[in-house]
């Protein structure tokens, strides 16, 4: 068990109140995720749902609820109000989101509920092999050399791989297109094909490709090298400010559900994360498992509030821009 995993595990969760409670749940939970089938947050929802269902007693049954970069899935969970719908989405539409877009019909931070962090990973800052930059510092001093020639691309205007780039180009005062994409393996096979320079993707996304030679990895956000890639420095190793930037999957409720029933959740998605094939199969994408108490959400929440809400001011970001 890594350190990380040893320290959530090891903060206290919520005690349930000594008075009785009415059984719950008492019908099947629906558990609306914000991305398809088959993707990441998808196999991380399904995992804690079979465990729920196995400990809880009903069906955990999941909607799939994709579009609007994750903003639609999580607008449901943030409106159901039959006290048995749950929702997994991830950064951007669990945090951020009402910064980038004001008309957005729900407030993370008010309409949805911290259950728990389910998984984490970073992001790597990558190149096409074809780009003359080893590290950070080569990086910056070529886009300085070749100003309006270096594109770079995201899975749209707003994402955190998006702002990681704009926020670095626009300290240096480095000028670089920023190329939007519909879906992390377009983006990939973009920068593999060198028609686009650069990016920072979450870190699953492009691990084969770094192992491959397809692409270079320069550096990673985070707190810790990651042990896929020990030889890539930290964004932080090399000058550069990214420390505890991840791309993130969290379990929520709907806001008002009493606390005793999501510490139980919360516990048991840890449970569910610590299965050895549930951790294989989110490490194999890259993802490290949690599982933690909602304080650890809502903190990361908070955190990137604080981070992020200043940049998208300054740099007047928009999910069109």
């Amino acid at each position: 068990m890594n350190a990380t995993r040893r320290a959530v595990l090891a903060l206290p969760f919520l005690a349930a109140p000594a008075t009785a409670q009415p059984a719950w749940p008492d019908r099947p939970v629906r558990v609306i995720v914000s991305f398809p089938g088959g993707s990441t947050p998808d196999i991380a929802a399904r995992a804690v749902a079979a465990h729920f269902q196995q400990v809880l007693g009903q069906p955990f049954v999941i909607d799939n609820r994709a579009g609007g970069g994750g903003t639609i899935g999580a607008e449901a969970t943030a409106r159901a109000t039959d006290g048995h719908t749950l929702g997994v989405t991830i950064g951007g539409p669990g945090s951020i989101a009402k910064i980038l877009n004001p008309q957005l019909g729900y407030d993370p931070v008010t309409d949805l509920q911290p259950v728990s962090l389910l998984a984490r990973m970073p992001f790597v800052l990558a190149v096409n092999p074809g780009v003359p930059a080893r590290n950070m510092a080569e990086l910056i001093a070529h886009a300085r050399a070749n100003p309006g020639k270096l594109n770079y691309g995201s899975v749209g205007a707003g994402s955190t791989g998006h702002m990681l780039v704009a926020e670095m180009a626009a300290r240096h005062g480095l000028d670089m297109t920023h190329i939007p994409f519909r879906s992390v393996p377009q983006s990939v096979t973009e920068i593999v094909a060198g028609r686009i320079e650069l990016m920072a993707a979450a870190a699953g996304a492009v691990l084969a490709q770094a192992r491959a030679g397809q692409v270079r990895a320069l550096a990673i956000s985070g707190d810790a090298r990651m042990a896929q890639l020990p030889d890539v420095p930290l964004l932080t190793e090399a000058g550069e400010p990214g420390a505890g930037i991840y791309a993130w999957i969290g379990l929520f409720a709907p806001p008002g559900m009493p606390a005793e029933r999501v510490a139980r959740l919360s516990q048991e998605a840890g449970r569910a994360l610590s299965n050895p094939e549930t951790a294989r199969v989110l490490e194999a994408a890259g993802f490290e498992p949690l599982g933690t108490p909602p304080v650890i959400l809502a903190t990361l929440i908070r955190d990137e509030l604080a981070h992020w809400g200043p940049i998208i001011r300054r740099l007047n970001i928009r999910p069109e821009s």
